[in-house]
């Protein structure tokens, strides 16, 4: 979608230039919004604000852009800067003894990001983005890429350290409790989508 914003004069005009800039606004807006952190004392995933900024990124940029701007900041993650949750790196300890962030239980969530973020991308420029009644099923398309990418990645996960694992209390610790927070944060994006795009469209 950032190729149908009106065209920049200037540097601006560089669509090199250009990308880089929205790439470096995108991740920072992710390191904001993954300092936006809940965490629940019964399971290892936290709750934050990261998702809302993939589904804003990914409609806003587009597949190609959205999903760069989101390897961007994991690379920013696996270079050691604190831009996951709660101020934490790849390379910081997970909720799991031993195990740094990127290996830990919530990495399958992270490494969804990319892969969202080109989906709601591919979604919006298809025009999904510009009402509410189709901007909520690209925002729910990319959130349940989200999760079923990361509850997989924590099955696999718990399994491979236990052993053992039960589906129905790991859906009950990492899954339900996130729904309430998904739904109002896709709300928002798909609020704020429509009226966004009015905005450039006027301008």
């Amino acid at each position: 979608m950032a190729d149908r914003l009106v065209p920049a004069r200037g540097s601006l005009a560089n669509p090199i230039v250009r990308d880089g800039l929205l790439i470096v606004a995108g991740t920072i807006l992710m390191a904001m919004l993954a300092r936006i952190s809940i965490h629940l004392p019964f399971t290892p995933v936290p709750i934050t604000g990261q998702t809302l900024g993939v589904y804003l990124i990914g409609a806003l940029y587009g597949p190609r852009l959205g999903a760069l701007t989101l390897l961007a900041y994991l690379g920013q993650g696996l270079l050691g800067l604190p831009v996951f949750s709660m101020g934490t790196s790849a390379w910081s300890p997970s909720r799991i003894p031993g195990l740094p962030v990127i290996f830990g239980p919530t990495a399958g969530y992270l490494f969804a990001f990319p892969v969202a973020a080109a989906v709601v991308g591919y979604l919006a420029n298809r025009g999904w983005d510009r009402k509410i009644r189709t901007a909520l099923p690209a925002m729910l398309a990319g959130e349940a890429i989200i999760l079923v990418m990361g509850f997989t990645w924590l099955v696999v996960a718990t399994a491979f350290l236990t052993g053992s694992v039960s589906i129905s209390a790991l859906v009950v610790a990492a899954v339900l409790p996130f729904l309430p927070g998904a739904a109002l944060k896709i709300g928002l994006a798909a609020v704020a989508l429509p009226s966004g795009w009015r905005l450039f469209g006027q301008r």
